[in-house]
């Protein structure tokens, strides 16, 4: 059967997400004092990042009503795979949710799913590129959401390194961390996706040299006992490729099949804020 894949604008692009016809963004909305944007493919991360720079104001970001989920819906396609940012740090989940049911009150022929991907930024991607594979292959609609529910709990992770923790803090995302992150906050943290999709810590370190060793090293020692030539690392960064590819060079050793070093989408900028690096990979 035909298929679509729905994601939010969290999912970070990748050289494959470029090429995919058959899926559609549902971007959500950042603004920093009275400058409004969608996070959509015009988002120029540069420039963004500057007017946080210079302003006094933390940046703020809205999630896609649940209309624009129903009407990305309104497609040709009998099976749709929607896949969204972890519900611990965002509405757009439940926004995906709750534009489903509105979708199925006029129309409930097609074979809806949403899958939340206990993350952000690069997980996404990888999900995204998971489903593609699979739906593209031939399984049917329920193998595709066993075979990429699995995959996101169990063959996945995440783990970033800020340079400022000060938007996730004023905008109310740290809940999910234990309250020793805030006790070392002057410290250079590594933070990990958890498989219920938070976060919490995982390293610290006194300079961001020595955090981007650190968090390198935790991966290369997550690898460790996985084929890494078969699996695929997303580095995704804000207006920082040098520490992209510093890192990328520290993990060589693994041999990782695909590396990838690419901007963060808007959101993912907005909240790893300048200097922020966000690293994804399969395994």
């Amino acid at each position: 059967m035909s298929f679509r894949i729905i994601a939010d604008s969290c999912c970070d692009r990748t050289a494959k997400l470029k090429e995919i016809e058959n899926i559609t963004f549902v971007p959500l909305t950042l603004s920093i004092d009275d400058y409004t944007i969608l996070d959509d493919e015009s988002f120029d991360q540069e420039d963004f990042i500057a007017r946080t720079v210079a302003s006094s104001s933390v940046a703020k970001t809205a999630c896609p009503a649940p209309d624009a989920f129903a009407s990305a819906m309104e497609c040709d396609e009998d099976d749709i795979y929607v896949i969204t940012i972890t519900d611990k740090l965002s509405g757009t989940f439940n926004s995906a949710v709750q534009g489903k049911s509105l979708f199925e009150e006029e129309n409930n022929s097609k074979n809806i799913h949403i899958f939340n991907s206990l993350a952000t930024s690069g997980i996404e991607s990888l999900v995204v590129e998971k489903i593609y594979e699979l739906a593209n292959s031939g399984a049917d609609f329920n193998a595709v959401v066993e075979k990429v529910e699995d995959f996101i709990v169990n063959h996945t992770a995440l783990y970033f390194h800020l340079e400022t923790l000060d938007v996730l803090n004023q905008n109310g995302r740290l809940y999910a961390m234990a309250a020793s992150i805030l006790q070392k906050i002057k410290l250079k943290l590594i933070c990990e996706r958890t498989q219920e999709g938070s976060v919490k810590l995982a390293g610290q370190e006194f300079s961001s040299n020595r955090a981007l060793i650190k968090m390198a090293n935790i991966i290369a020692n997550d690898m460790k006992n996985v084929d890494a030539s078969k699996q695929h690392i997303v580095l995704s960064h804000v207006c920082c490729e040098d520490k992209a590819r510093f890192v990328a060079q520290r993990l060589e050793g693994v041999g990782f099949g695909k590396v990838e070093i690419i901007r963060a989408s808007g959101l993912n900028s907005v909240y790893a804020a300048n200097g922020g690096l966000i690293v994804s990979y399969t395994k």
